[in-house]
C-alpha cells in the first residue's frame, strides 16, 4: 500500500514539475488534465458490452484477419514466458487475445481481455493507450503506468497502420513478471515492432490484390517500405514507411503518379520510355515463347519478319 502511495505522489510531482518532459510524463499530464483521472484511483479499463464489442470486431474484420497468423506465430515465441499478446483496434479496444491458461485469472483482473478498452482515457498511462496517443511504439515498464494499481504490469506496443498509412490498431504484449529487465523488454519491444510491421504488410497486399508490390529503399531498411503498382506503371498505394521516405500523400497517389517518378529514377523523356516500354514488350513475348521467334510474333500480333527488324533495332539477336 505504501508503494502504491508513493507512486501516486510521484506521478503528481512529476506531472507537475515544469522541467519533467519525457513522454511517460506528458501522457501522465494528459491523464491528469485532459481526463481528470487520479493516480491512486484503483480502476479496470471501461469493458464493452457483447453487443459493442460485436460490433467493434465487424469494423475491424480485416484488422483481425491479417493480424490472426501473426498473433499466433508470436505467441509461439513468447506465451510460455508469462506474457499475454492482445490487438487492439485504433480505439484501443482488445479485439484479439492469446495467452497461457495458468495465467489468465492474473491478465482477467487486470483488464487484459477482449472487449476492455486500454486508451488513456479508460487506465491512463498503459502501452496500447500512450502508444495510440503518441502513433508510436512505446513501452511502458512497471512504476511508469499512471495507476499505481497498475505498477506491476510491463508492457511493449507498437501501433498497426493500414493500407493508406492510417492507424489501425496496436499490437501489444504484457507481463507481469518481476523478473523483466529493461533489456528483455527491448528485445520484446524489437519482435512486437516486426510483427506490427508484418501485419501491416498484410493488410496493404490484401488491400491491393492483383497489384505488383515494390519495395522502397528506406534509410533504415524497413521491409513494411511498399508501393502498389498496377500494370502502366501507376501508384495505386503506397504504406506509410513509403510514404514518408517518397513524401506521397493520398493527393498525390489519387493523381496517378508513376512508380518510376515516385521513386525518382532518371529518365530520358517520353520518347526513351516509349522506346524502353516497346522494347521491354519484345523481350516479355521472347521469353513467354522461350525465344520462339514465330511464336512470339504470333503472341504480339506481327509478322515474323517485322519482330525480326524490331529485334535487330533493340539488339535482341
Amino acid at each position: 500500500m505504501h508503494e502504491h502511495s508513493a507512486h501516486a505522489d510521484q506521478v503528481y510531482a512529476s506531472a507537475q514539475s515544469a522541467a519533467a518532459s519525457s513522454a511517460v510524463v506528458a501522457s501522465w499530464r494528459r491523464c491528469m488534465t485532459m481526463h481528470r483521472l487520479a493516480p491512486e484511483e484503483k480502476r479496470l479499463p471501461v469493458r464493452l458490452t457483447e453487443q459493442e464489442f460485436r460490433a467493434a470486431r465487424e469494423q475491424s474484420e480485416r484488422l483481425v484477419a491479417e493480424a490472426a497468423d501473426e498473433l499466433d506465430r508470436l505467441f509461439l515465441t513468447i506465451g510460455k514466458a508469462g506474457c499475454c499478446l492482445l490487438l487492439t483496434d485504433r480505439e484501443g479496444i482488445a479485439l484479439e487475445r492469446r495467452g497461457t491458461s495458468g495465467d489468465d485469472k492474473d491478465f482477467r483482473d487486470l483488464g487484459l481481455w477482449t472487449g476492455t478498452v486500454w486508451t488513456e482515457a479508460s487506465i491512463g498511462t498503459n502501452g496500447i493507450g500512450t502508444a495510440l496517443a503518441d502513433e508510436r511504439a512505446v513501452a511502458i515498464i512497471r512504476d511508469q503506468h499512471f495507476f499505481s494499481s497498475n505498477i506491476d504490469l510491463s508492457c511493449t506496443t507498437a501501433p498497426i497502420r493500414d493500407h493508406r498509412g492510417r492507424l489501425a490498431g496496436a499490437l501489444d504484449v504484457s507481463t507481469c513478471r518481476e523478473d523483466m529487465t529493461e533489456v528483455t523488454l527491448a528485445i520484446l519491444s524489437q519482435t512486437v515492432r516486426e510483427a506490427a510491421a508484418r501485419i501491416e504488410v498484410n493488410l496493404f497486399r490484401s488491400a491491393f490484390a492483383g497489384a505488383r508490390f515494390v519495395m522502397v529503399p528506406t534509410e533504415t531498411g524497413a521491409t513494411s517500405a511498399l508501393l502498389a503498382v498496377d500494370r502502366n506503371d501507376i501508384v495505386l498505394g503506397a504504406t506509410r514507411a513509403a510514404r514518408l521516405a517518397l513524401r506521397l500523400d493520398d493527393q498525390c497517389i489519387a493523381a496517378g503518379i508513376p512508380a518510376a517518378d515516385a521513386l525518382q529514377e532518371n529518365r530520358a523523356g517520353s520518347s526513351a520510355d516509349l522506346r524502353e516500354a516497346e522494347r521491354a514488350a519484345l523481350l516479355r513475348a521472347l521469353s513467354r515463347a522461350n525465344g520462339n521467334v514465330s511464336q512470339a510474333a504470333v503472341a504480339l500480333g506481327m509478322s515474323r519478319a517485322t519482330l525480326h527488324r524490331k529485334m535487330n533495332k533493340f539488339g535482341l539477336h
